[in-house]
Parts: structure tokens; sequence; C-alpha cells
């Protein structure tokens, strides 16, 4: 009799993986490393066809990007925004997350409010742009109405002028644009909790703020990193908001990394070393504070008792050795 051949599945992943990892080749190592190598060259110009490596002073243009004034202000503003965003953001977003999943308050329509939340997001950034450009509008904004309305201003307050206005106007878009999806992601991170924990808990006698922090938070330390990183790398590269709103007013206090690499690639003398060297220094500003959240959130108890199963493997193997 003729046995049955056991397919293997597992070539198929293999096969249909393909795409991504072209696509990935192409449309994203490739840039990457080409990028890379930019900021070592002398690379200048609208039509330049030669490049030449600086084999003497390879980070010549790294160094001329960390001693522009230009960047360091850029650099302060984009760590600034988003610090101001990301807090808020953050804090409301947990505030949802433990009112929408708490068991004890049946919150009605919570479809509908995770909608209304959820929906900034959607929304394309030009389109946000252009919505707050009219409500902080000057002179006649829906925003200077009000001031002038409740005798905080005389003739209402441009926005864009004064730099830390500015910061604060693009820092609350770039928080009522992103609260929503935050809340999303911590929620689907609630949702995977095991239910007889809850239920242990209130079983134990512990009240809702007990249960958040003891409890749901320690739960979802991988969705709250997730968030962090995702945050951070976003943060660090804002750039469509600020671009669109700001419009380099206000003394530069709008004006972000990614704004300034643009100009430096596509303006003027067409400086792509320069701005190939920014995005690297970027590059790995975002690595190096990436590890610093992935150290900070680590499982403290899951690094003591692998840190206890290597010794406890060196002493076997010490003990074989004698």
């Amino acid at each position: 009799m003729r046995k049955n051949k056991l397919v293997d599945y597992g070539k198929f992943g293999y096969i249909f993986s393909i795409p991504f990892i072209l696509a990935f080749l192409v449309f994203s190592l490739y840039p990457i490393l080409y990028t890379l190598l930019i900021g070592f060259t002398d690379l200048k110009g609208l039509m330049t066809t030669e490049i030449h490596v600086l084999w003497k002073e390879p980070f010549k243009n790294f160094a001329t990007v960390l001693k522009s004034n230009l960047f360091r202000k850029s650099f302060s503003n984009t760590v600034i925004i988003w610090i101001m965003n990301f807090i808020p953001q953050m804090g409301l977003a947990l505030l949802l997350t433990a009112w929408f999943t708490d068991r004890r308050s049946k919150v009605k329509g919570q479809g509908l409010f995770k909608i209304l939340f959820y929906m900034p997001n959607i929304i394309t950034a030009a389109t946000v742009a252009i919505l707050f450009s009219q409500i902080f509008g000057y002179p006649s904004g829906p925003v200077n109405a009000i001031l002038i309305k409740w005798g905080l201003s005389a003739k209402g307050i441009d926005f864009r002028l004064t730099p830390w206005r500015l910061k604060g106007v693009v820092a609350f878009i770039q928080f009522w644009q992103w609260y929503g999806y935050t809340m999303v992601m911590l929620i689907s991170g609630v949702i995977g909790i095991n239910p007889e924990i809850f239920e242990a808990a209130d079983l134990d006698g512990a009240n809702r703020v007990q249960t958040f922090f003891l409890i749901t938070l320690p739960c979802i330390r991988t969705i709250m990193l997730y968030v962090l990183v995702t945050s951070l790398i976003g943060g660090l590269n804002m750039f469509d908001i600020p671009s669109l709103y700001a419009q380099d007013k206000g003394d530069n206090g709008g004006y972000t990394v990614n704004m300034y690499i643009k100009d430096q690639a596509f303006a003027g003398a067409y400086r792509y070393n320069t701005a190939a060297a920014a995005s690297v220094i970027m590059f790995i500003v975002i690595v190096l504070l990436s590890l610093v959240l992935f150290y900070i959130m680590r499982d403290k108890d899951e690094a003591k008792l692998k840190k206890l199963k290597k010794q406890q493997l060196k002493m076997a193997k010490a003990r074989k050795a004698y």
C-alpha cells in the first residue's frame, strides 16, 4: 500500500514572505544603508554625479551638524514638543483605559466613545493643520474670539509668532491626534489579561485604584513599552504637523529635526551629506533612548530569575570540572 506523504506547509510561509522581504530590501534597507554611506561623503548639489568618501575626515559632516545652532535648536524643539504632548497623551489614555475596562462600572455606548476618541488619528495631517490654523487663527479665529470676549486679550494672540505658544499649539495638536490611538493600544493589552486575576483581586477586597496600579499596569508592561517606543520614534520624527502649521514662524519655535533635514537636502545648496549625517545622528539617538526604555521597563523578577539560573549553571559546571 502507498503511504500518504506528509505535506510540509513550512515552505509556504517562506514563499509568502518573499514579497515583503524584497520590498523591505529595496525600499527600507537599501535607503538606510545608502543614507549611512552619504553621511561619510561630500555629496552636494542637485545634479552631482561624483561622490567622494571623506577618508581623511570621515566624521566631518557629523561634526558640522552637531556644531550647527539650527540643528541644536531643531533638536530641542523636537524633544520639548514631544514631551509636552506625550505626558498628557499617556495620562489621558491611561485614564480612559481604566474607565473603559473597569469591570465594576458599566459604561454605556463604549463603542461610540472609542470611535470618537480614535477618529482624530485617521484624519490626514494636512486636514488637521488646516483645521487648527482656523481654530487658532489670528485675529478672527474661534480661540481669539473667546479670549477677546472674556477680556483676556484686547486684539487676540498670534500663536505662531511666540516660540512657546507655537510649541504649545503643535504639542496640543499632536496630543489630540494620538491619544485615541494610545488608548486603543492600552485597552487591547488589558483585554488580554486573564479575567480570573481581576476576580481574585475583587475577592481579596482590592479597590479600583489598587486593581489598576497593582494588577493592570504590571500586566500590560509589554504594551506600555510598545507605546513608549513607538511614541518616541514618532515624536522625534515629527514633520507634517509642525511643517504645515508652524511654517517656520515664531523664531523657529516649531522647527523640528525632520524639517532641518528636509531643508538641508532639498533647499539651497542641496547638502545631501549633512542631511544624511543628521538622519544617522537621530537614528542613533532613537536607538539609545529605546534601549534605555527597554531597560527601565524590563521585568525585574524575570531578570533576577535568569541571573540566578546562570549562576546555578556556572556552579554546576564548576562542580563537574572538579
